[in-house]
């Protein structure tokens, strides 16, 4: 079994528009927000914090309902029909607000698309598993992931040529829009959904069966792992107590590792400028680099999960963050052999993010997914409203050098509650050549 890398290109379209769209938000609106509307800082934090509350309800229950609905498209496609064609309109028409200078219209405007993102944002993401085999879901989310960040870096490339002095964004709204429309348009072409899930399904149960007869004579706990999960999932209803165990425990993980992360991010321009009195933006370079290794891992990483296993790569992850932010804090100035702890922050990252959401859905039936999915963002959204607050009113009340001393906190945290899960975990593939993990289906 080999994943169609071609195929899961075009799922990714998806979550390409989606962060294209959200790299777009993080840096344009608080721009709109204080230049043309002149709101301080502590209005304009509670604003950009409308689309992590927004997200901790609207995503699983959209996710539960796109796993119940059925459609000649599929279950989860009419959802990324109508969630962009509402968002584009609507980004456009913030456009048009921002231009006005009308508050109240810009507001509204704001809210309402925040919505129509929420919308599709977890049928979207649930379309990968939906369509990938099971244990191959780790590669998947990897190239999903790399989409992900193609999307947002076309976005910095649009801020970064189309910025004027001026105030107004609509040319790079417009560029967004039109990303986003030539994503889905793309997708709805090459990804038949209504076709492709039974087979998948199909493929996941001859999978599920071949587990469960190595398992007999095997001692490999990640496979009888993985084999206990999909026998107590497939018999439906509510989730036998050990794997529900393991679900509260890795969702615990995940609201733990965005709670360090997410601190780090969004404090890290502050804590340079002020910690070591860096200059010009320079603090860019770090997160740039970070970024850059993150996505030259995702693909290597999606291919170790499938060797060793999803929950180790996971721990390795938490290590290298864990040694990234320790070492970062011992620096009582900035230095460029910085850069190498936010090569290890960067890869670190990406190998949680490649296999958490894998992991989760592993848990759940193929007609849950959205649901399980929704389950994942409540938690790292929940994380990302609170750790803003908290990790900042240390910052404010006492030092800024607690910052990355309160990462490591929720970092050694997150690998005790990950240690602590057991189910959800992939069965290595094997492989007869190593160059079979770069093949391309038809």
């Amino acid at each position: 079994m080999k994943l169609n890398y071609k195929r899961t290109f075009f799922i990714g379209l998806a979550f390409l528009s989606i962060c294209a769209f959200w790299q777009m938000y993080d840096n344009i609106i608080p721009l709109m927000l204080q230049r043309t509307f002149h709101l301080n800082e502590t209005i304009t934090g509670a604003i950009m914090a409308l689309d992590n509350v927004l997200a901790v309800f609207l995503l699983p229950i959209l996710g539960t309902i796109s796993d119940r609905v059925d459609t000649p498209m599929g279950r989860r496609t009419p959802f990324v029909i109508v969630g962009t064609l509402l968002a584009v309109v609507l980004l456009y028409l913030l456009g048009v607000a921002n231009r006005r200078a009308s508050l109240v219209m810009f507001i509204t405007v704001l809210l309402l698309l925040l919505i129509a993102m929420g919308l599709y944002r977890s049928p979207a993401v649930a379309l990968m598993p939906d369509l990938t085999p099971k244990p191959l879901r780790s590669q998947g989310n990897a190239v999903i992931n790399l989409m992900g960040a193609i999307g947002g870096v076309y976005t910095l490339i649009l801020i970064s040529v189309l910025s004027k002095d001026d105030n107004d964004y609509m040319p790079i709204l417009l560029g967004v829009i039109a990303i986003m429309i030539i994503a889905v348009v793309v997708l709805v072409i090459t990804i038949r959904e209504k076709k492709l899930a039974p087979e998948v399904a199909k493929e996941n149960e001859e999978w599920e069966a071949s587990q469960a007869m190595e398992a007999k004579d095997s001692d490999d706990a990640v496979l009888k792992s993985a084999v206990e999960t999909a026998e107590a999932t497939e018999a439906g209803g509510a989730l036998p107590a050990d794997v529900k165990r393991s679900l509260l425990f890795i969702l615990i993980s995940i609201a733990l590792w965005f709670t360090a992360y997410n601190a780090v991010s969004t404090a890290w321009s502050r804590y340079a400028t002020t910690v070591w009195n860096m200059k010009n933006g320079g603090y860019a370079n770090c997160l740039m680099v970070g970024t850059v290794a993150a996505c030259l891992s995702y693909i290597p990483i999606g291919i170790l999960a499938a060797k060793i296993g999803r929950k180790r790569s996971i721990l390795i992850g938490i290590v290298m963050l864990f040694i990234s932010y320790t070492s970062v804090a011992l620096y009582r100035e900035f230095s460029p052999s910085i850069n190498i702890f936010f090569v290890l922050n960067g890869v670190g990252w990406a190998a949680i993010n490649v296999n958490s959401l894998p992991m989760v859905v592993e848990m759940c039936k193929e007609s849950d997914v959205g649901k399980y999915t929704g389950l994942y963002y409540t938690f790292s959204m929940s994380a990302q409203i609170v750790t803003p607050i908290l990790s900042g009113a240390l910052l404010q009340y006492v030092s800024y050098r607690t910052l990355f001393p309160y990462a490591v906190v929720f970092m050694v945290a997150a690998f005790v509650t990950m240690s602590m899960v057991k189910h959800g975990d992939n069965k290595p593939q094997k492989k007869i050549n190593k160059l079979e993990y770069l093949d391309i289906d038809d």
